[in-house]
């Protein structure tokens, strides 16, 4: 069974950066979806940040646009999110899966931004 485990989260302040990674662990057709990091605040719904299709090509939601980049490696079954500039309102619970929800949803890395 896949097993999606997301890291690098943590407590940042505001304009500080973070790196999360994804693992898609025992995964055979990673290389063939579009990945996807989704955040999740609190009282709120799940909502996409970022993805990146098959061959690598970005694409980002409005309010992370120049702030997050993401990023993926094939042969290590890998999708990594950079986040740069952070502002409060990142702070949300981080997910990744694929597009088409192919995968079951990992526990999610934490991310906070606070002074």
């Amino acid at each position: 069974q896949v097993q999606l485990v997301e890291s690098g989260g943590g407590l940042v302040q505001p304009g500080g950066s973070l790196r999360l990674s994804c693992v898609a662990s025992g995964s055979r057709f990673f290389r063939i979806y579009t990945m996807g990091w989704y955040r999740q605040a609190p009282g709120k719904e799940r909502e996409l940040v970022a993805h990146i299709t098959s061959g690598g090509s970005p694409a980002y939601g409005d309010s992370v646009k120049g702030r997050f980049t993401i990023s993926r490696d094939n042969a290590k079954n890998q999708v990594t999110l950079q986040l740069n500039s952070l502002k409060p309102e990142d702070t949300a619970l981080y997910y990744c899966n694929s597009l088409s929800g192919d995968y079951f949803w990992g526990q999610g890395t934490q991310v906070t931004v606070s002074s």
